[in-house]
């Protein structure tokens, strides 16, 4: 595993103080090289998009008072970027510059799936969109795929004006069902991988839903980027003790956030992570992203995992970067 090393960097944002937040949801890279971080702030509403160079100079921000809660950014092959709410239970589709293109769901009606937010993992039925929905991928064509998530067990494909075409999925941990279905991306043979967050595993299909494999060396995985030589990188969260596993029982330590990366056919080719704060540590490691250099951005949700039980740790990380070792 040692072609795939890496070490972290001093990478800072370099923002206006206008712009601080409490933690970062997700992470996506433009043609550019650019990062587009997708953060949260003290209270709902405060979301917004932050867009950084190379070495961490603010290019700018919006969106603040759009989004009742950041989850997940993905990035078009015409530069718009896909926003998803997962409180608001809405996909927004904007400019590079923040101009609002197009909106799906209907912002504060979830879908009905049954599903009662007070009662993690209660996903009774799956539904039409939205429920507490997750993350985008986009296809080549323009067409793009929808995980439908924390209130749902689905995925749902778009054609590239906002149209569906279908949907597939159910509770359930067999396969082609999801139990928290919590990142997406599209291959460019059009294969979908759906990161089954719950049920501990990343699953593939067609372009047409049906279901064709699934990789289950992993633990809580969160979200999936896959490099132009085809090498899937994966984050997986940090679990508490005493979290149930659906598939592999009670943890009775905690564990670590890390990540992981598989060649094209699923070997395990490097895998790190540790608790804590300091540079390549990690508390909530929650989206994933890699540069055109193979550098890897990792954005952390602390706080919502930690901090509203009163015990995330000071000068916890936000958004930490990796340089892959020659």
């Amino acid at each position: 595993m040692s072609s795939y090393r890496f070490a972290p960097t001093n990478w800072r944002e370099q923002f206006p103080l206008e712009h601080e937040h409490r933690e970062v949801a997700d992470v996506c890279i433009d043609g550019s090289d650019r990062a587009y971080l997708f953060t949260r702030g003290e209270r709902p509403y405060e979301s917004e998009v932050l867009v950084y160079e190379r070495d961490g100079t603010f290019v700018r921000g919006w969106g603040r008072g759009v989004f009742k809660n950041a989850h997940g950014i993905s990035l078009g092959l015409d530069g718009a970027v896909y926003c998803v709410d997962n409180y608001d239970h809405t996909v927004r589709k904007f400019s590079p510059f923040g101009e609002l293109l197009m909106e799906l769901g209907t912002p504060g009606e979830p879908s009905d799936t049954g599903y009662d937010p007070k009662n993690f993992g209660s996903v009774p039925r799956a539904a039409g969109p939205f429920n507490a929905c997750t993350k985008v991928a986009v296809a080549p064509n323009g067409d793009f795929y929808v995980s439908d998530g924390y209130g749902n067990a689905r995925v749902h494909h778009f054609n590239a004006k906002g149209e569906l075409q279908t949907s597939w999925g159910e509770p359930g941990s067999g396969p082609g069902q999801f139990h928290l279905p919590h990142g997406i991306w599209v291959l460019p043979d059009r294969r979908i991988i759906v990161a089954d967050r719950e049920n501990d595993r990343l699953q593939f299909f067609d372009a047409g839903g049906n279901y064709l494999d699934e990789w289950t060396d992993l633990r809580c995985p969160c979200s999936m980027h896959v490099d132009r030589d085809g090498f899937v990188y994966v984050v997986e969260l940090s679990t508490r003790a005493g979290r149930r596993s659906y598939v592999h029982g009670i943890d009775p330590e905690p564990r670590a956030g890390r990540v992981s990366i598989f060649s094209p056919a699923g070997t395990l080719v490097s895998r790190w992570g540790e608790v804590g704060i300091q540079p390549g540590q990690f508390i909530a490691p929650h989206g994933i992203a890699v540069d055109s250099h193979g550098d890897v951005y990792i954005s952390e949700t602390t706080w919502n995992l930690y901090g509203k039980h009163g015990d995330a740790p000071a000068g916890y990380n936000q958004i930490q970067k990796f340089t892959r070792m020659t």
